[in-house]
This record gives C-alpha cells, structure tokens and sequence, in this order.
C-alpha cells in the first residue's frame, strides 16, 4: 500500500516534529504537554466548586476578590484549548487514517462521549445518584458534538474549514440579542432549558461557537507538516495576534462580548478585572481571542522541547477522558468524606441540585477557603499522577485499541 505520513518528536539535536513517510503516527509532545497543562488547571476549577465557599460568584466583578477572581480567571483557558487541541489531535490523525476512517472514529467516538455525558459522569462523578431529576449538558456533550461536526466537514478543503470555523468563532456574536425560548436555540447559540419538569435537561455549552474552534484546530493541524523553525515563528506570531487583537477590540467595546467593561468604583484594580471579565457561555469571540493566544504562545514555546519540569504533566495530557472522569469522581468522593466527618452524614452530596447549586446540594455553612481549595486540588491532581501514567502507557502499547476512545 502507500505509506501514508506520520509525525514524530527525533532527537534533540533536531528537536520538534518532522514529516515521515510510515504508516504509523507518534504523539507531537508538544500537543499532549499543553492538553496536560489545561487539565491540570481544570481541577483547580472543580475543586473549587466543591469545595468553595458557597454561592461565592468569583466573576461578579461587585463582590468577588482578586484572588478569587484570578482562581476563576486562569483556568478559562482549559475549554477552549482542549476543544482546539481535539482538532488538532484529529488533524493529526490524518497522518495513519483514511478521511473516512477518521470520519467514522470522530463520529462514533462522538457519540459515545454525548451519552457518557448525560448518564454515567452525570450519576457517577457529578451528583453521585441515578433519579436524573437535573442533568446539565455541558463540556463533554459539547465536545462529543464538536467531533461529530468535524467527522462530517473534513471532507471538505482545508480553506474551507477554515472558513467555517472562523465564521462560527468571530460572527456568533452577532446573535447575542436574539432572545429566543427555543431548545434548538439553546442548544446551538444560548445556554437555556431543553427539557423542564420533573427532570430537567439544561444546555450549559451551546454548540456554537465550540465546534468552530474544533475545525479551526483541525486546520492548524497542519503546521506540524512544516519545517520546524516556520512553524514555531507561526504559532507565536499567531498567539501574540490574538492577544493583541483581545486587547484592542475589548478595549474599543464594541463588538466581540455581550457586556462591556466599565470603570468600577471599587477602584482601577476593579475596573481591569471588568475589562478581562469576558462571557465564557457560550464563549465570546474576546473570551477565545484572550485564551487561545496564550494557548498557542505555549505550543510555540514547547515545540522546540518541553522542559523538564513540565514533562510529568503530559501522562494527564496523554489519558484525558480518564483524567476528565476520575477527577471529578474523586473531588466528589472527597467532599463527601468531608461532610460526613463535620455532619456524621452526607446526605447532601448525593442529593439532585437546583440549577443554581449544581452540581451538588450543599450541606449547610459550606465552603472553605482558598488556601483548602488550592491543598485539596494539590492532592487530587497528584493522586491522579500514577493511575493517568500508566492509562497512558497501556494506550501507547496499542494492545487495546478501545483505550483510544478515552
């Protein structure tokens, strides 16, 4: 047969990854060292949704703090880097698949990630119970959607997919006046209810513009077929546009975010916050611009070599879906040994929340301070370290191809 591409990561004499001609693709490090940095970052955010200070919003520029604020604030970059490196990841794939071969993986593994979302991580990591009184859609969904999208779109030119992905990305704005109480609405452009009654459905991750920024990381997947050096000037010459281009359109105020910044009479410390305190649902073409342009200055730093010190975070970028459930499954189970031992029960955590508690009741006075957010999201990421290692060394062995779907 002819030998499709593959990348791989040579020596460090000749360090990032090349074009070669074999039938088989090795991981680009600097690719699983960044989904491993967001992963990493993302507990921080569940932790302390479960261990914080209730009903704390760290992004009511009115009455949050700094710290808690900037506790929120660094990991809005986890969402919208792993749906850009989950095209890129596919992007990549094309190196030891077939366009329908890889079709049919993104679709299938899609469609497994929708279900899982709204059954098993919803009973057995979010809420720890089967009455499926509430159940939110949200990133896992989104992302199973995302792959189905692209499953169906790579067919088509590259510009082309190009095209759409940005269009969705910078034009989705446009519509944020519409006001319209539909659940197709909902679940392509405004968070909002799917189903109400006794169980309600509600869609925390509209499509759109999540899908965009996964065809746009399938695009820029192509980079990694050229030559190193004109790669790298690429990617951080394209980050710092992106950032710069944040800056300038939010400080205009024009377009690109539903809520403008303004001056707070808390202070200029207050005001800044306004200005970086962008809408993440559904993400706003500024919130994408100041999060993906960090984003690729880091692909751009790491791929001439990931440094040393980074290097154990690639094992959680290597297992993610593993990563994805047991973080959260083991937050939970923590809080609840938690509550138990304040209360002598912990009835609360398995209880279905309202909208407003998700993603569990509260026992009552509950909440801990940053510093026990920050040690406990220390303990979960690091208990995590040996069992993500070794999924992703039975993955990397290729004994299990089912392994791929996680």
């Amino acid at each position: 047969m002819t030998a499709r591409p593959r990348f791989e990561t040579v020596d460090a004499d000749r360090p990032g990854p090349r074009l070669v001609t074999e039938p088989v693709r090795r991981r680009v490090e600097s690719v699983d060292v960044l989904r491993g940095i967001v992963m990493v970052i993302m507990a921080l955010d569940h932790t302390r949704d479960f261990f914080g200070i209730f009903g704390a919003n760290p992004t009511n520029i009115a009455t949050t703090t700094v710290p808690l604020f900037f506790t929120r604030f660094i990991t809005h970059i986890c969402a919208p880097t792993f749906f850009l490196l989950t095209g890129v990841g596919a992007g990549l794939s094309r190196a030891s698949r077939t366009p329908a071969e890889l079709s049919r993986y993104l679709i299938t593994r899609g469609l497994l990630l929708i279900v899982l979302e709204a059954t098993l991580l919803r009973s057995l990591a979010y809420q720890f119970n089967f009455d499926y009184q509430v159940t939110l859609l949200i990133v896992i969904w989104a992302l199973g959607w995302a792959m189905i999208f692209l499953g169906l779109v790579l067919f088509l030119p590259m510009p082309v997919i190009a095209t759409i992905g940005l269009a969705l990305i910078a034009g989705h704005n446009a519509f944020d006046s519409v006001s319209w109480n539909n659940p197709i609405w909902s679940i392509l452009h405004r968070p909002g209810f799917v189903i109400q009654g006794p169980h309600t459905v509600f869609v925390t991750y509209p499509l759109i513009p999540w899908i965009g920024v996964t065809a746009v990381g399938y695009v820029l997947a192509q980079v990694y077929r050229w030559e190193p050096d004109r790669r790298r000037r690429f990617l951080l010459t394209t980050g710092l546009a992106a950032i710069v281009g944040f800056v300038a359109l939010r400080f205009i105020n024009v377009y690109g975010d539903p809520f403008p910044w303004s001056s707070q009479p808390r202070g200029p410390v207050y005001t800044f916050l306004s200005f970086l305190n962008t809408t993440k649902y559904p993400p706003s073409l500024l919130f994408l611009l100041m999060t993906l342009g960090p984003a690729l200055l880091i692909l751009g730093w790491t791929d001439r070599g990931v440094p040393q010190w980074l290097r154990p975070v690639i094992n959680y970028g290597r297992a993610p879906f593993f990563y994805f459930f047991t973080h959260f499954a083991l937050i939970h189970l923590l809080a609840v040994i938690v509550t138990f031992g304040i209360h002598g029960t912990a009835t609360w955590m398995f209880q279905s929340p309202t909208l407003g508690q998700y993603p569990f009741t509260p026992p009552p006075e509950w909440g801990f301070s940053l510093p026990v957010v920050y040690a406990v999201w220390v303990c979960v990421v690091a208990a995590l370290y040996w069992p993500c290692k070794k999924v992703a060394e039975l993955k990397a062995t290729g004994r299990y191809p089912w392994l791929s779907y996680f």
